[in-house]
């Protein structure tokens, strides 16, 4: 049966958090609107430390920033667009480009009929836009960012066009309807194959995606060309669009200038004609822009949640942003020196039993942030939260702590921080790989520009000194911490030298509507940067693909909040908004997309 519609999961509208987010203290503003006078113009303060770098749909490993996807989606809308703002995370049909779909009775299979978009040059956006995108990600899948060996597009047997708007796909298995929709087939893009499809910036308009040889071509230039974002604006590329907005202009810094799409066909058809996202270098850079009135909306650190009426007295309404998220610190299991002090399991536990998350969601976070313990969000209860993981494996105990890492044949030396002492791998040795005179010592590379951030490690810090665990902080603007995350995951790269990095200031990942792991901890996803692997996870993140038994999730929750890939860490909202009077943006997405073609002003 055809359906249009499909319900989602509750998402979590809890305890409210903000991140201190910063900015750059951008060049004036322009195309802010300030009172909001401007009726055609919009403004938007962009997270600090970092602002959109990224055009393509195909997204590299670095670029996969959450505002990098919602403006590339007003341009380029995905296949299946999810979101919550409604109160549950559901199918988004007016955002998406397709209209609708069909199962077939095996369920190996699923045929797609889209919307009735054009691209921006009058063409129609068709069946074979979206084959040029599977395409282009099945010859180059080790290139993309969010590919995970075996899922999207490995998974697809077959791509069969049945006319101009209607497409099948056969899978390799009977998988989770809930998973292949809005975890699978929401990462794919019609891209428009009449003109992107060319091997250089002369080339002609080929059928060249077909073939491995000539679609890894098409892939190259095209990853080259978005990487130069100062012709964004300029390139005859990024002008096909088949969403409501396109680009108007892009700056180097990373302010972006959108505007309407005049041959937009689609309905979901924008109210304000040209939004604009200001970059700032700091919270404080931004939160005086704010205050100046000159950023229609913004963000405001958690410690000002303390004193709102210093906003709303400026006419602005403050809305704290809760995310369907979890936040972490990875642990580089492949450094070649701490890689085999991670490997051991005590490590891990008596590093979590020293991290006070609730303290620090209360008093760093200014009760803006919850304790996370896991895999699965856990700000609101849901069916694949697992007991285990919502009782806290790990509570703050540094005297536990202590005692595992004593137990394991760790030494206080005269300045208080541990060696080995007891090398080997018995029961109380310190583990293999370890040598005699090990120091236990840590390097957290972590995003800058935010208070909280910077709070939350030196507490952290000051724990593990307690137990003789020197840790120390290396804060660096949140791109530089991406890439750096992913230097172990890129081919050819001599540079997988963290340890630990950080970049959960507005939370560290957001999920779809099915909270599942495979593009996180799976062993061969680009995002699980720490290169984690424990088949018995993996197991269970394929059963979770497969299957709609909940306990397979309950599992899997448990698992990972006992077994610990990351540290995990106090989950923050992803930001206190602060919004002028009189511009409605509805509900704020839990995923952490945002709409502007659906924000107005009113009188």
């Amino acid at each position: 049966m055809r359906t249009t519609v499909m319900r989602r999961m509750l998402v979590p509208f809890g305890i409210v958090a903000a991140a201190a987010l910063v900015m750059t203290g951008c060049a004036g503003s322009d195309g802010a609107t300030g009172d909001g006078s401007e009726k055609d113009t919009v403004s938007y303060a962009l997270p600090a430390g970092t602002g959109p770098n990224w055009i393509l749909p195909i997204s590299s490993p670095d670029t996969m920033a959450t505002h990098n996807s919602a403006i590339k989606a007003t341009m380029w809308p995905r296949l299946f667009e999810y979101n919550g703002t409604s109160g549950t995370m559901e199918w988004d049909q007016k955002a998406s480009a397709a209209e609708s779909y069909e199962f077939s009775e095996d369920h190996r299979s699923i045929t797609i009929t889209l919307a009735d978009l054009d691209w921006s040059d009058g063409t129609p956006v068709s069946s074979r836009d979206v084959e040029f995108w599977y395409n282009l990600v099945r010859f180059n899948s080790e290139k993309t960012g969010g590919y995970s060996a075996g899922r999207i597009p490995d998974n697809i047997t077959a791509f069969d066009i049945v006319d101009e708007k209607t497409f099948t796909l056969t899978f390799d298995a009977v998988y989770n309807e809930e998973f292949l929709l809005a975890n699978q087939l929401s990462l794919v893009y019609p891209m428009p194959q009449h003109a992107w499809d060319k091997t250089s910036a002369d080339g002609e308009i080929g059928d060249f995606d077909s073939e491995e040889a000539t679609a890894v071509q098409v892939f190259d230039y095209l990853f080259t060309e978005a990487k130069d974002m100062k012709t964004y604006a300029t390139n005859e590329l990024w002008k096909t669009v088949s969403g409501p907005y396109t680009v108007k202009s892009w700056s180097d810094s990373g302010q972006v200038e959108l505007t309407a799409n005049e041959k937009y066909t689609g309905e979901d058809k924008p109210s304000i004609k040209n939004v604009t996202f200001l970059p700032f270098t700091s919270a404080d850079a931004e939160m005086n822009v704010v205050r100046s009135g000159e950023v229609d909306y913004g963000y405001v650190t958690s410690a000002q949640l303390t004193n709102e009426a210093q906003f709303t007295d400026l006419g602005y309404r403050v809305e704290p942003w809760a995310g369907w998220s979890i936040t972490y610190m990875p642990y580089n299991f492949a450094n070649p020196e701490m890689g085999p002090v991670f490997d051991q399991l005590y490590i891990r536990q008596a590093l979590q039993h020293a991290v006070d998350q609730e303290t620090i969601s209360e008093v760093v976070w200014h009760k803006a942030a919850t304790p996370d313990y896991g895999p699965v969000p856990q700000t609101q209860d849901s069916a694949y939260l697992s007991p285990e993981q919502k009782d806290n494996p790990y509570p703050f105990d540094l005297d536990a702590a202590a005692g595992l890492l004593a137990d394991h044949g760790w030494t206080a030396g005269s300045d208080g921080n541990l060696t080995c002492t007891n090398p080997g791998t018995g029961a109380d040795q310190c583990g293999e790989g370890i040598a005699q005179g090990k120091a236990l010592e840590i390097v957290v590379t972590t995003q800058n520009g935010s208070q909280e951030t910077d709070n939350m490690m030196s507490e952290i810090q000051s724990s593990l000194s307690k137990i003789g665990v020197k840790m120390t902080v290396d804060a660096k603007p949140l791109d530089s911490v991406l890439t750096e995350a992913q230097s172990c995951k890129t081919e050819g790269s001599t540079t997988c030298t963290w340890e630990l990095v950080f970049f959960g200031t507005a939370g560290s990942w957001y999920f779809p509507a099915y909270p599942t792991g495979e593009r996180v901890f799976a062993k061969d996803t680009k995002w699980n940067a720490g290169q984690y692997d424990n088949p018995e996870a993996e197991s269970l993140i394929n059963q979770m693909t497969t299957s709609t038994d909940t306990a397979i999730a309950q599992e899997y929750s448990a698992l990972l909040a006992k077994d610990l890939p990351v540290m995990w860490m106090p989950n923050p909202v992803y930001q206190v908004s602060v919004i002028k009077d009189g511009l409605n943006v509805g509900a704020q997405d839990p995923g952490a997309s945002f709409f502007p073609q659906r924000w107005s002003w009113t009188d």
